[in-house]
Protein backbone atom coordinates (compact mmCIF):
# COMPACT_ATOMS: atom_id res chain seq x y z
CA UNK A 1 0.00 0.00 0.00
CA UNK A 2 1.28 3.42 -1.01
CA UNK A 3 -0.56 6.72 -1.01
CA UNK A 4 0.21 9.40 -3.58
CA UNK A 5 -1.08 12.95 -3.89
CA UNK A 6 -0.43 15.11 -6.95
CA UNK A 7 -0.55 18.91 -7.00
CA UNK A 8 0.60 21.86 -9.08
CA UNK A 9 -1.63 21.61 -12.14
CA UNK A 10 -3.51 24.53 -13.61
CA UNK A 11 -4.01 26.73 -16.65
CA UNK A 12 -1.02 27.81 -18.71
CA UNK A 13 -0.52 29.35 -22.14
CA UNK A 14 1.30 27.47 -24.88
CA UNK A 15 5.04 27.85 -24.48
CA UNK A 16 4.81 28.18 -20.73
CA UNK A 17 5.99 25.97 -17.89
CA UNK A 18 4.59 24.18 -14.85
CA UNK A 19 6.10 22.01 -12.14
CA UNK A 20 3.98 19.21 -10.70
CA UNK A 21 4.58 17.71 -7.26
CA UNK A 22 3.72 14.32 -5.78
CA UNK A 23 3.79 13.55 -2.06
CA UNK A 24 4.20 9.89 -1.09
CA UNK A 25 3.28 8.08 2.11
CA UNK A 26 2.48 4.56 3.34
CA UNK A 27 5.87 2.92 2.81
CA UNK A 28 9.53 3.81 2.51
CA UNK A 29 9.79 6.27 -0.38
CA UNK A 30 13.44 5.55 -1.08
CA UNK A 31 12.71 1.85 -1.76
CA UNK A 32 10.52 2.59 -4.80
CA UNK A 33 10.86 3.69 -8.38
CA UNK A 34 8.47 6.56 -9.17
CA UNK A 35 7.04 8.04 -12.32
CA UNK A 36 4.36 10.03 -14.11
CA UNK A 37 1.70 9.25 -16.70
CA UNK A 38 -1.17 11.27 -18.17
CA UNK A 39 -4.57 10.71 -19.72
CA UNK A 40 -6.45 13.10 -21.98
CA UNK A 41 -10.20 12.76 -22.65
CA UNK A 42 -10.86 9.90 -25.08
CA UNK A 43 -7.18 8.87 -25.10
CA UNK A 44 -5.17 5.99 -23.66
CA UNK A 45 -2.96 6.44 -20.63
CA UNK A 46 0.46 7.67 -21.75
CA UNK A 47 3.69 6.98 -19.89
CA UNK A 48 5.79 10.11 -19.42
CA UNK A 49 8.78 9.61 -17.13
CA UNK A 50 10.20 7.34 -14.43
CA UNK A 51 13.23 7.28 -12.16
CA UNK A 52 14.83 4.61 -9.98
CA UNK A 53 14.84 4.71 -6.20
CA UNK A 54 18.05 6.73 -5.96
CA UNK A 55 17.08 9.15 -8.72
CA UNK A 56 20.38 8.51 -10.52
CA UNK A 57 18.82 7.00 -13.66
CA UNK A 58 15.67 8.11 -15.48
CA UNK A 59 13.68 7.17 -18.58
CA UNK A 60 11.43 9.41 -20.68
CA UNK A 61 8.84 8.96 -23.38
CA UNK A 62 9.95 10.36 -26.74
CA UNK A 63 7.03 12.78 -26.72
CA UNK A 64 8.39 14.66 -23.71
CA UNK A 65 12.14 14.04 -23.85
CA UNK A 66 13.99 17.34 -23.65
CA UNK A 67 10.92 19.19 -22.37
CA UNK A 68 10.02 17.37 -19.13
CA UNK A 69 12.34 16.49 -16.24
CA UNK A 70 11.58 14.09 -13.39
CA UNK A 71 13.32 14.49 -10.05
CA UNK A 72 12.90 13.25 -6.50
CA UNK A 73 13.81 14.29 -2.98
CA UNK A 74 13.94 11.19 -0.80
CA UNK A 75 14.45 13.22 2.38
CA UNK A 76 11.06 14.87 1.76
CA UNK A 77 9.26 11.87 0.19
CA UNK A 78 8.55 14.01 -2.88
CA UNK A 79 8.73 13.55 -6.64
CA UNK A 80 8.49 16.35 -9.21
CA UNK A 81 7.82 16.78 -12.90
CA UNK A 82 9.13 19.99 -14.44
CA UNK A 83 7.34 20.69 -17.72
CA UNK A 84 8.66 23.26 -20.19
CA UNK A 85 7.58 24.39 -23.67
CA UNK A 86 4.04 23.19 -23.09
CA UNK A 87 1.65 22.87 -26.02
CA UNK A 88 -2.06 22.19 -26.38
CA UNK A 89 -1.35 18.47 -26.84
CA UNK A 90 -0.07 18.34 -23.26
CA UNK A 91 -3.56 19.03 -21.90
CA UNK A 92 -4.48 16.05 -19.70
CA UNK A 93 -4.86 14.79 -16.16
CA UNK A 94 -1.41 13.98 -14.81
CA UNK A 95 -0.85 11.12 -12.35
CA UNK A 96 2.05 10.08 -10.13
CA UNK A 97 2.77 6.37 -9.63
CA UNK A 98 5.24 4.10 -7.84
CA UNK A 99 6.53 0.53 -8.13
CA UNK A 100 9.42 -1.72 -7.12
CA UNK A 101 11.05 -1.50 -10.57
CA UNK A 102 11.29 1.27 -13.14
CA UNK A 103 10.22 -1.09 -15.96
CA UNK A 104 6.88 -1.66 -14.24
CA UNK A 105 6.16 2.05 -14.54
CA UNK A 106 7.35 2.36 -18.15
CA UNK A 107 4.83 -0.28 -19.25
CA UNK A 108 2.17 1.07 -16.85
CA UNK A 109 1.71 -2.22 -15.00
CA UNK A 110 1.05 -0.24 -11.85
CA UNK A 111 -1.32 -0.74 -8.94
CA UNK A 112 -1.02 2.67 -7.29
CA UNK A 113 -1.53 6.26 -8.41
CA UNK A 114 -2.93 9.45 -6.99
CA UNK A 115 -6.07 11.44 -7.70
CA UNK A 116 -4.41 13.30 -10.56
CA UNK A 117 -3.95 16.98 -11.28
CA UNK A 118 -5.40 18.75 -14.33
CA UNK A 119 -3.06 20.56 -16.72
CA UNK A 120 -4.76 22.71 -19.35
CA UNK A 121 -2.69 24.44 -22.02
CA UNK A 122 -4.37 27.21 -24.00
CA UNK A 123 -3.37 28.59 -27.40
Amino acid sequence: QVQLEESGGGLVQAGGSLTLSCAASGRTFSSLAVGWFRQAPGKQREFLAATIKSGSSSYYADSVKGRFTISRDNAKNMVYLQMNSLNVGDTAVYYCTAAEKLHTIVVLEVDYWGQGTQVTVSS
